[in-house]
């Protein structure tokens, strides 16, 4: 059985402590669409045209909706989150689904897209449930997928995991596996999209 991470502290207050307070919030809505613009330009370099669609899993409140539409207004989002509190606010309003990375096969997505985005989610994962969910992302990626990961060596500021982070080389040896070919910045092509990439991404 899959260990899954515990969502019941995902409420109001953990969104107003760390997305609201301004003596705690750890992302602004600038470096929110600073991230949102490189995504977004990585993506449609090898897609040669504008993305029109974006899954975002792990997607809290739906904050890179807002910076999307900033740049893309047409874009078709669908969000995905595991908390209850984010989809009862938001759900309708921003195309929330209520789901995480180890039911993604159970909750109706697209078989396509030409973004995914896992943005600040990806390191509250058990390692069976991360396993699974880039499994369900891998053939679904389109064109390219924005995946924070970080490894032991690395330090982030805010509510992050003091221990059960792997090494650099067991998180590249993970993305291999499944077909993710790294294009720099937390971009990463899919399997369909991979023969886009030049010999030297490859290598």
């Amino acid at each position: 059985m899959i260990k899954k991470t515990d969502t019941s502290r995902y409420d109001r207050a953990y969104f107003d402590h760390w997305y609201r307070d301004p003596q705690t919030k750890v992302k602004s809505s600038a470096a929110i669409r600073r991230k949102a613009s490189l995504a977004l330009s990585v993506a449609e370099y090898y897609l040669e045209r504008p993305v029109r669609t974006v899954l975002d899993v792990g997607c809290g409140e739906g904050n890179w909706l807002p910076a999307l539409r900033s740049i893309r207004p047409r874009i078709r989002y669908t969000g995905v989150d595991s908390s209850p509190y984010a989809i009862e606010r938001f759900g309708k309003k921003r195309n929330i689904s209520l789901g995480s990375f180890a039911t993604l096969e159970e909750i109706g997505l697209d078989e396509e897209y030409d973004l995914i985005v896992c943005s600040d989610t990806l390191f509250y994962l058990p390692i069976g449930e991360l396993e699974q969910g880039l499994a369900s992302l891998a053939p679904r990626t389109g064109g390219v997928s924005f995946l924070e990961l970080y490894t032991d060596q690395d330090s982030v500021i805010g509510d992050f995991p003091k221990d059960g982070l792997q090494s650099s080389s067991w998180h590249r040896k993970l993305l291999r596996s499944h077909g993710f070919l790294s294009v720099g910045s937390h971009c990463y092509l899919g399997p369909k999209a991979a023969d886009r990439a030049m010999e030297l991404e490859h290598a």
